[in-house]
């Protein structure tokens, strides 16, 4: 079974934490794994993950820049990028490291995108795919991205007992399924409304914060120009602490 082009390919190495979807860092989220859409000389996922990691240790950004993706390219420039490696130095060298030293652990993955009601994730395994992760897990909280997309079908959905799951502890013993759907259907629905549609409308195009991709357990996602939406782990699921 093979992904259709659409699809986004995603390397993921164990020991890295990529698991959570916005992973140790934004710059391997735009690495290109697939070598036919290739700039540079990859052809494989850990062809493209070798010479980024080499490119990453001896400093050459330019290398590194011709790496990324079409997609990453149009969002940042060769300066930003550049930026971004300088601000987050030690950072970039341990992912340098550890992608040299770990490629063994690496595991092919690929996203089939049709839609907001419900990305399919693959995996290859023995050189064929296979549909990975819960496809009936229809409000999955496995990862920001994910926990944010499941948030806004709940409230296209008006499933306010849903949205509910969504709720930090510290939170949730003040929240009654009758207060979220007054929060959202009240007096400001106006509001709800545009920023809902908003979110939803850039579901596929969230970037993280760089202030918080290495906290952990708390993460920032930037929907257009106008809303964030702040995340926190919390006993293995991400919810929703803060709509901005």
């Amino acid at each position: 079974m093979s992904p259709s082009p659409a699809a986004i390919a995603v390397v993921k190495d164990r020991h890295m934490g990529l698991s959570h979807g916005v992973g140790k860092s934004l710059l391997i989220t735009g690495l290109l794994v697939w070598g036919t859409a290739c700039g540079a000389s990859a052809h494989t996922p850990n062809d493209a993950l070798h010479e980024y990691a080499e490119a990453l240790r001896v400093g050459d950004s330019g290398k590194a820049y011709s790496l990324m993706s079409a997609e990453f390219q149009s969002r940042y420039s060769r300066e930003n990028f550049e930026t971004m490696l300088s601000d987050n130095r030690a950072e970039s060298e341990q992912t340098a490291h550890r992608l040299a030293t770990q490629s063994s652990e690496l595991v092919v993955s690929a996203e089939f995108e049709f839609g907001m009601d419900q990305p399919i994730r693959l995996v290859k395994q023995s050189g064929k795919w296979r549909i990975a992760g819960n496809p009936l897990d229809h409000y999955s909280q496995e990862t920001p991205r994910d926990t944010v997309r499941s948030f806004v079908r709940a409230y296209k959905h008006k499933r306010w007992n849903i949205m509910l799951r969504f709720v930090p502890t510290k939170y949730r013993e003040r929240m009654t399924v009758a207060m979220v759907q007054k929060q959202f259907e009240g007096p400001r629905k106006a509001a709800m409304v545009e920023m809902m549609d908003a979110i939803k409308a850039n579901l596929n195009s969230s970037e993280p914060d760089l202030r918080d991709l290495h906290k952990g357990k708390h993460v920032k996602l930037r929907y257009g120009v106008d809303y964030e939406v702040e995340l926190i782990r919390e006993q293995g699921v991400w919810k929703i602490e803060r709509l901005q």
